[in-house]
């Protein structure tokens, strides 16, 4: 863990990633040129009704960022902030997109502010041309399209997610 007066090596990439899109890989394979290392942590909240159970996402994940050596997946429940400490990292790595994308991370990174100091938020800027993706709009996509499906969403998510998610939408609607 660095001291307070150390440049940070690490940060850690939190969120649902269900599923992945090439925004978040955008996001981890930039930030993977940032820094030493980063952690892609998968947050498990049992609230939060997911398409993919944590190891499918893990799995699809890992897949996604085999080919960068200095990235890890992992998954983890309870606080970002905890998690971020459990890595041995100061930075929560956060990806925005919007306007609206801004406005809830700032209310967030305040809240971390209050559950630990010593988290620093940084914030990379969604790419343009993923600026529009989300998880929900590529579950819609998938769930919605007659033809095509594959050659479809190859321009929403990384490989590794397309087969596994038309075969969870297509056993979902059988």
């Amino acid at each position: 863990m660095t001291t307070p007066d150390e440049k940070p090596s690490s940060a850690v990439y939190v969120g649902s990633f269900d599923p992945m899109t090439l925004g978040h890989l955008d996001i981890i394979r930039r930030a993977a040129r940032l820094f030493e290392h980063v952690t892609v942590g998968i947050g498990i909240n049992p609230d939060k009704n997911t398409l993919f159970s944590p190891a499918q996402r893990l799995e699809m994940c890992q897949a996604s960022v085999r080919d960068l050596g200095n990235v890890d997946v992992r998954t983890f429940d309870g606080l970002a902030v905890e998690f971020v400490k459990l890595c041995g990292s100061r930075i929560l790595l956060r990806g925005v997109r919007t306007l609206t994308d801004i406005e809830a991370e700032f209310t967030m990174t305040l809240t971390n502010r209050v559950l630990d100091q010593e988290i620093e938020s940084v914030f990379l800027m969604s790419a343009e041309r993923y600026a529009h993706i989300s998880s929900s709009l590529i579950k819609q996509i998938a769930q919605m399209a007659k033809t095509d499906v594959r050659s479809r969403l190859k321009d929403f998510v990384p490989m590794a997610v397309i087969e596994p998610l038309i075969a969870l939408v297509h056993k979902r609607s059988s």
